[in-house]
Order: structure tokens, then sequence, then C-alpha cells
């Protein structure tokens, strides 16, 4: 397919939005008591990034060197953010298997009884707390240990248990742009990442992906959409990728009518028909935000166009997400929800490692029954024109978008605004961004319009009618 590139002056020139999927129709304003769009009438046309985009981690296919290493022992690892859900889930999987893997550093924010715990329990060599002000906590809670690891407090020890020498992979469970730059950090040490830190490649894409390409370090996907479609790329000969299809569970709202949408409150949204989780990834559930940032990473990722990139509402979340091959073939990924599989993929990769039954239960197609899939109501979830107009601008507005969606589910969450100003709040951000955007960003500029766009957010002011408008 032929790209009509736009100068950075025909970008601006545009609406944000008018850069959405061919298929898709903006339906913002169509929304129930939402809001009216002014926007210029530019047709079909698409805006893509002028500058090179960056190398895919992976293009479409995933092959292991002739040379790849096998380890005879543990492979050592390290850890950032080992207190939160990823780095928990990642120890709990070294616990299982010392045999496999060994914990040499670990960097956690703020929870010190769970990170004495875990130093007593694996014997890391460095450890880190973001926190500085904690250090000394965490000195008396570790006053019983005979060997104590080094501590190094704040920013600068996150980023030293990133790149600590011995670690062959490094972990990246830490969330939001405090993870960049450790994990930068990893990748100029010629670390390999297994990323669960989703602004690595939504907001540092960019930046990031043309390091790892200059440091031969490999990028492997934790998250379970994205091991899925990694695990099925596996072996493909080149050029052989067709279409990525990303599952989602549809959220709180996928059976609700739309013109109830306007009634919302916090706590509907909180409601996820599946499963319990954080307050801010039910929310993006609710809002298919989180598949709409998903969809960039997956651009990122693997290479592929935005138009081969489709979603697809799976209630069942068994079924994690799915690759079409040039001829026609789809390669699916199954198993029960459970984010301990692809975060150890990522660890053995390419190897697999036997998991016993009782603590990793078998998929049993027979007792489950029946899959259903239907396709996303783009009135219900504008986020999916957001997502994908983001990614088609490129450089930091991706960035952008995944930071003002932080702030507006924030807002939100607080009950500072309604549900349905998320999508605008986010559309108003990326719109004021076309002003300023940077096709290729470096790490500080990155970082730089990640805060903008949280304070822009922030500080929209709401009209009578509860919608953000500025002032």
């Amino acid at each position: 397919m032929a790209l009509n590139l736009l100068s950075p002056a025909e970008i601006k020139a545009v609406s944000f939005l008018d850069s959405t999927k061919s298929n898709h129709h903006h339906q913002l304003n169509k929304l129930p008591g939402a809001f009216t769009l002014k926007r210029k009438d530019c047709g079909t046309r698409r805006i893509h990034c002028s500058a090179q985009p960056p190398p895919p981690a992976w293009p479409g296919r995933a092959v292991p060197e002739t040379n790849h290493k096998s380890w005879n022992g543990p492979k050592p690892i390290s850890i950032v953010g080992s207190t939160g859900s990823i780095g928990t889930q990642t120890l709990d999987i070294v616990a299982e298997n010392p045999d496999k893997f060994r914990v040499v550093a670990i960097a956690a924010g703020s929870n010190v009884t769970l990170l004495s715990d875990q130093i007593k329990t694996f014997k890391p060599q460095l450890v880190a707390v973001r926190n500085e002000s904690l250090v000394d906590e965490l000195k008396e809670a570790l006053s019983d240990v005979e060997e104590k690891p080094e501590i190094i407090p704040g920013e600068q020890g996150v980023i030293e248990v990133a790149r600590h020498p011995d670690a062959v992979t490094v972990v990246t469970g830490i969330v939001g742009c405090a993870g960049l730059k450790p994990t930068v950090a990893a990748i100029e040490a010629g670390k390999d990442i297994a990323l669960a830190n989703k602004e690595t490649l939504i907001a540092g894409g960019p930046f990031v992906l043309p390091l790892a390409h200059k440091h031969k370090v490999k990028i492997l996907p934790a998250d379970s959409e994205h091991s899925a479609i990694f695990q099925c790329i596996q072996g493909l000969p080149e050029g052989a990728l067709r279409r990525i299809i990303l599952t989602a569970s549809g959220g709180a709202f996928r059976d609700w009518p739309v013109d109830k949408l306007k009634d919302v409150k916090v706590a509907d949204a909180l409601k996820h028909p599946n499963w319990n989780m954080g307050k801010k990834i039910t929310v993006d559930s609710a809002t298919l935000f989180n598949k709409g940032l998903e969809v960039i990473e997956a651009h990122y990722l693997y290479g592929a166009e935005y138009d081969n990139i489709e979603i697809v509402i799976h209630p069942q979340s068994i079924i994690h997400s799915m690759i079409e091959t040039q001829d026609s073939s789809v390669l699916a990924q199954l198993g029960w929800p459970d984010m301990r599989l692809p975060i150890l993929y990522t660890m053995s990769w390419p190897e697999r490692i036997y998991c016993s039954e009782i603590t990793w239960p078998r998929l049993d197609l027979c007792k489950l029954g029946s899959l259903t899939f239907k396709a996303p109501d783009n009135v219900k979830y504008p986020s999916m024109d957001l997502a994908y107009s983001a990614g088609r601008a490129g450089g930091t507005m991706t960035g952008v978008l995944s930071a003002a969606n932080e702030k507006a589910v924030e807002m939100f969450i607080n009950e500072k605004i309604s549900y349905l100003d998320i999508f605008k709040v986010v559309e108003l951000t990326c719109n004021k961004h076309r002003e300023e955007l940077v096709e290729t960003p470096s790490l500080e500029e990155i970082i730089h319009y990640d805060l903008w766009a949280r304070d822009y957010a922030a500080n929209l002011q709401l009209s009578a009618r509860r919608t953000p408008v500025l002032t």
C-alpha cells in the first residue's frame, strides 16, 4: 500500500482526527450529551509522519540467532518495579524455577516492607529504593541480614539496577514515563528487555527502537496480547505477516447501549465483567483506550501498518490475540488469563519451560464451551479513532495521547469530569499538540511532552455542560 506522506506543515493544517483509520469515522460528536466538533473538511486524507519511521522491534517474524546462548545455570535477571504486579509475579516465577533464573538486582518505589522480604528471599546484589527518604527504614528492616546488598537510593539507583553488569535480561515493571530512563540505560548496557512498561514504546518508540537496534538488544513483550502475537510469529518467513488481530474483553460497557453512556458513574466503569484490576486499567478497559494503546505498541513492535491492525471484542478473554499470514491462515494463542505466562516467555525465549499443572492450570476447551467475537462499536469506543490518529501522526503524539488519557482517567475517577469527557480531554490535548509535534524526538523531548500533556489536560476547565473547554 502506498503511503500518502504529508509534510509537518500539512500535518498542522488538518485536524487531529482527520488521520483516523480509513474505515473508521469520528463519532465523538454522536455520543449522547457529548460535544460538537469544529473540524476542517479534509476528505479522506490521512496523516502520516513524514520522518523515517523507527525500525520495529520484530519485523513480523521472530527467529533466534544461530549463536543464541543457552544457560547451563540460572539466568541472571534484574527487576525494575519489584513490588508491583509485574515484579511480584516475576519473582513468583523465579521462586518456582530457581534452577532457571536468579535475581541479581531489584528496584522498588516505596513499599519497604515487601521490598525487605524480597531481599531476604532472593538475595540480590544490588537494591534501589526510589523514595530516598525510606533508605534508613530499609536498612533497619535488613539489620538481621548477614550478607547485605548494596543500596542506592533515588532514580540513579533504579538506573544502576537496570544496567547491573551481571544481568542478562531486565524486567521493566515500573509504571509510566518513570520507566523510560532505566529502560534506556539497560538498552545502552546491552541488556535484553522483558517489556511491561507501555510508555517505553507508546511514548518512547521513536527514540527507543533505533537505540535497541544500535545495541543489538531484544525487546520481548510481557503483556498478554503482544506476547500472543510474538508467540504466533515464531519462525515465520520474512514478509509472511499480513494482519494483527488484537482481542479485547470490551470492558464494563460492552453490553450497554450507547445512549446510556452519558449516565455512567465511576462505580459503573469499575465493574469489569471478567476480573478485578486496578482502577486506571479498569477504566481504560471500559473506554477501550487500553486496546488503542496496544494498537500503537503492535505497530512499534512488529512493524505492521495501522490499516493492518484490528481490534475484536472477545468476551471470554481466552484468545489473547491472533495474526493472519499472507495466505489468509489465522494463528491464535490461547490460555487462561494469567500474566505469569507472558512474563515467563520473555524470560525464557526462545526456550519453553515446563510448568506444573498445580500452579499453572491447563486450558480445557471442552470445559470452556464456546468462544465468541464481535466488532467494536466506534460510537461506544471513540478511543479507537483517537489512538489510530495518534499512531499515524507519529513522533511525540502517541506519548501525548497516553499521558492525556492517564490524566483524564484520574480526573474521572476523582469525579471532576464525566465519563464521556475522557475522550474530549484527550482529543483537545492531542489537537493542541499538533502545533509542536516532534517527529524524531530525543528522550528529553519525550519526557517533556509527557509532562506537558498531563499539565494541559489537568488545566482544561469545565463549562456548565461539564464539557472540557479552553479558557
